[in-house]
């Protein structure tokens, strides 16, 4: 049995690539970037399941998705988990698969190269709070796309490209907790302008974003 750590689970996610997707979140982060969004990824001491439970619980989805795309945390550090998931994937699905990675290309070509024609396209190096962010599908400008296969060209290529007022919409989750997420690209600053205007409405907002960072955390009224 292969044991993966997961954060979490979505369908649909629109903003992380073309069409409606399934969104798969790795739980663990080695990278840890200064201003991370996602530092309740950083842990691998929780979220552990199995590949068979992970695959059975996107199963309903499967059909109906226009394509994966896997997050994290880091997803090269679990490369045997995230090999055998983009094996099975692929066994069940024609639909492309899209992986961020904070690693550089170079770090983890092995792993790509072990995973060829399983990855369309690759999204690698860390987020840098002070880099530009000018491109989409981006946090920062160095971070860079590899389109990887032909179904990949095709579906990526349009994202090569400066990002635009579109690209900086969000996907809405709320957890069995109440938990609200957002899944997308944010803009600098925008977790920060969310808290403030929720916090003159009156309400609280813890975020997840890395608090080494300038980030507003709010506790909860």
């Amino acid at each position: 049995m292969t044991v993966v750590g997961i954060s979490r689970l979505h369908y649909p996610v629109t903003t992380l690539g073309p069409g409606q997707r399934i969104g798969i979140w790795f739980q663990g982060c080695s990278i840890r970037c200064h201003g991370c969004i996602s530092a309740d990824t950083w842990s691998d001491r929780r979220g552990k399941t199995s590949l068979e439970s992970l695959l059975e619980a996107i199963d309903p989805w499967i059909t109906e998705a226009d394509g994966f795309t896997i997050s994290g945390g880091e997803p090269f550090d679990q490369p045997e988990a995230l090999h055998g998931l983009l094996t099975r994937l692929r066994l069940r699905s024609s639909a492309d698969i899209l992986v961020f990675s904070g690693h550089p290309f170079e770090a983890i070509e092995d792993h790509v190269d072990r995973s060829s024609g399983l990855i369309d396209a690759l999204i690698s190096d860390p987020f840098e709070l002070h880099a530009p962010q000018t491109l989409a599908l981006r946090g920062s400008d160095n971070q860079r796309l590899h389109l990887l296969t032909d179904l990949g060209r095709r579906r990526f290529s349009a994202y090569d490209r400066p990002a635009e007022l579109s690209d900086r919409s969000f996907d809405l989750m709320v957890d069995e907790v109440g938990a609200v997420w957002l899944a997308g690209i944010p803009g600098r600053g925008d977790f920060r302008k969310l808290a403030a205007l929720m916090e003159e409405q009156g309400h609280g907002v813890v975020t997840t974003e890395d608090l080494r960072s300038t980030a507003i955390h709010i506790g909860k009224q």
